[in-house]
């Protein structure tokens, strides 16, 4: 009967003062003088312990060889202000735009009518204790580089920012053609010298652009490295991390929209 009782305060006060405390499952809405929900967007939860290195979709944001950036991906098919008991959205993204993954199908025929879409890849890959390194400012990641940055054997997960993040060319709408991205032999040798099983960069491709194609064959060629392109890795401080990064289960997709977060 007590428990009862309180739980029924409980509800009688959320019903009548729905905004006067922060909730446990939206930490970020706070109520302001006049009881209006205020809503902060953050990068960081938990008091810093928990990191979102997800870019967030905007129209504004860069699309793969566009001047015009990705535009509109998100309709608006229901609203209460037009007598709906709901609001109901629909969107529309490629597959390429934004924080996502790759699949071996993205550029391997063989691969892709085999059906190793990104509802294959491996969640243990994906999720795990990682490294961010800094790359140097001045190039591309070539064989060279990859031999300077002394990754240790048994390191399975490595994140790579670039100069890509100093230059903001995320918050550009224009893409870029001189974005930092891995050389072909840059990937032969991370592939022939390293653990790694998931490489992670900072702009739309891992691939420097004159190397494009090169570079993703020697990646992705034996289905046993992982992907993840268009990481937001501003004001993180190299070292280790327990990396989170959870695709969508499309069937037949060679690329994904994903939500990557750390951990420290």
């Amino acid at each position: 009967m007590k428990l009862s009782l309180i739980f029924a305060l409980y509800l009688l006060h959320h019903h009548l003062f729905p905004f006067t405390l922060a909730s446990e499952a939206y930490p970020s809405a706070y109520g302001d003088a006049a009881g209006e929900a205020l809503v902060v967007r953050r990068e960081e939860y938990d008091g810093g312990r928990i990191l979102d290195i997800t870019h967030r979709y905007t129209e504004d944001m860069p699309r793969w060889d566009s001047s015009d950036g990705l535009g509109q991906f998100l309709w608006l098919l229901q609203s209460m202000k037009n007598g709906s008991l709901f609001y109901s959205s629909e969107f529309k993204l490629p597959a390429h735009c934004g924080t996502h993954v790759d699949s071996p199908g993205h550029v391997f025929q063989h691969y892709f009518e085999a059906g190793f879409d990104v509802d294959t890849l491996d969640l243990e890959v994906l999720n795990g204790v990682a490294l961010l390194v800094d790359v140097p400012r001045d190039k591309n990641i070539t064989a060279e580089v990859m031999k300077s940055l002394n990754i240790p054997k048994g390191v399975r997960r490595v994140l790579f920012r670039t100069l890509n993040t100093d230059r903001k060319l995320m918050k550009k709408r224009e893409f870029d053609t001189s974005y930092v991205g891995f050389t072909e032999d840059g990937a032969q040798w991370l592939v022939e010298n390293t653990d790694i099983k998931l490489v992670g960069v900072d702009y739309l491709s891992v691939a420097a652009y004159d190397d494009l194609i090169p570079s993703h064959l020697v990646f992705l060629k034996n289905r046993e490295i992982i992907l993840v392109e268009a990481l937001k890795l501003d004001n993180i401080k190299p070292g280790i991390y327990s990396l989170h990064c959870l695709p969508l289960r499309l069937l037949g997709a060679e690329g994904s929209p994903t939500r990557c977060i750390l951990i420290k």
